[in-house]
């Protein structure tokens, strides 16, 4: 989710050539979804722009194999969709993951804003017409980034890895016995678990990795 494109290049002739079908600046793209019956109808979950704040981010539709798109979900200029989930057997159901993130110069591998209002899961029911934002079972926190997937045996039942403002809080998992949480402009050291063999090795919290 670091680098770029320019938009959506489609191929009649099973790869050998390709065209650019608009988009162009959606600058990175989340997810694809294909009507299993009509392969005109494409869904795009546009993330957008990586620096800073753009129009051209959410869910976009053609139905007629890319000459012409509509944006049907759209947040606002800093969420784009990250991942997108079309139902098993009914396609004119999908569900989105939309982020809301910006990088930044000396954000050191993490986004510079990780989370926001405008990140959670929406879902249509009748082809893009309308959405509506999923709330219940969802954590109240602010969120950030979201995988989702039906499940293709029983698509009453969706799975979702979400990442909230409270990531790296829990108990330690790491073998190290070290633990991380917000967001800092370095490799430091947040946490140390008593006992474990950071700890006795002499690691302390606000060490920094240099190597």
């Amino acid at each position: 989710s670091s680098s770029w494109g320019d938009g959506v290049y489609k191929s009649t002739d099973a790869g050998k050539t390709w065209t650019n079908m608009g988009l162009k600046e959606s600058y990175q793209v989340g997810r694809m979804a294909i009507h299993p019956d009509d392969p005109n109808t494409v869904y795009v979950g546009a993330l957008g722009r990586l620096w800073g704040e753009n129009e051209q981010r959410g869910i976009f539709k053609t139905t007629d194999g890319g000459t012409n798109w509509e944006k049907v979900l759209y947040i606002d200029p800093r969420t784009g969709c990250i991942d997108l989930a079309m139902h098993p057997a009914d396609p004119e159901t999908l569900l989105a993951a939309m982020y809301e993130r910006q990088r930044g110069g000396f954000d050191v591998g993490d986004p510079e804003k990780r989370w926001g209002p405008g990140s959670g899961i929406y879902k249509t029911t009748n082809g893009g017409k309308s959405w509506k934002k999923t709330r219940k079972g969802i954590p109240s926190r602010p969120l950030g980034r979201i995988g989702i997937q039906y499940h293709q045996a029983d698509p009453s039942i969706v799975f979702a890895t979400i990442e909230s403002d409270k990531i790296g809080t829990g108990p330690a998992t790491a073998r190290m016995g070290i633990t991380g949480g917000q967001r800092v402009p370095n490799a430091k050291i947040q946490g140390i678990t008593k006992d474990g063999p950071a700890e006795k090795a002499g690691i302390k919290a606000n060490d920094v990795v240099t190597a």
